[in-house]
């Protein structure tokens, strides 16, 4: 892995454990094992090598959730095995918990990968729904769109109710709890 590369994946980590003001450039060279420098051969800086970082974190996720989103099965299955994939819930989103660092959220350029990462994820939810309303799947009813944020709302909610417990079972529920009111009539109980 060229240095680069372990400068971001490095930064990725530190984002993820400590937030942005925690990840100083010391740390992110040690966790690296890269010299004094390097960072600033490669990136302006602390601020460039972070959007670095915060960019690749959301190109894993949509790629991750595209997998999922794009897979076989009805509307509804790829919905539900987006909802029931295999996540670290007690670790958190990667990208949601940017969401609560007040310095990613106050700079434009790094909140913008956040942003879009999860704006793309509610596009994408909100045209599986439509596509499941003209296959008969879904009736009719609210906006596909507010569905999608219901969602994305309830993963991002999961995991913090996860994290507040210490338990996988407040994300679980959640989802069971969705994907019980999204279930098509010919799978209600």
């Amino acid at each position: 892995m060229s240095t680069s590369e372990r400068l971001i994946e490095s930064t990725r980590a530190l984002l993820w454990e400590r937030g942005y003001v925690g990840t100083s450039p010391k740390a992110i060279l040690e966790r690296a094992g890269a010299g004094q420098g390097s960072m600033y051969h490669h990136f302006k800086g602390k601020p460039d090598l972070a959007l670095a970082a915060i960019r690749r974190t959301a190109e894993e996720m949509r790629a991750t959730a595209a997998g999922v989103l794009d897979g076989p099965g009805t509307p509804y299955e790829r919905i539900e095995a987006y909802l029931l994939r295999e996540r670290d819930v007690l670790r958190g989103c990667p990208v949601g918990r940017l969401t609560m660092d007040p310095d990613v959220i106050a700079d434009d350029a790094l909140r913008a990968p956040v942003d879009e990462t999860l704006d793309w994820l509610r596009t994408r939810l909100a045209g599986i729904v439509e596509e499941g309303r003209e296959q008969g799947e879904f009736a009719p009813g609210p906006d596909s769109e507010e569905i999608a944020a219901a969602v994305v709302a309830t993963v991002q909610g999961g995991y913090v109710l996860a994290r507040a417990s210490g338990s996988p079972a407040a994300f679980d529920a959640g989802v069971r709890g969705l994907l019980a009111l999204l279930a098509p009539q010919d799978r209600q109980p």
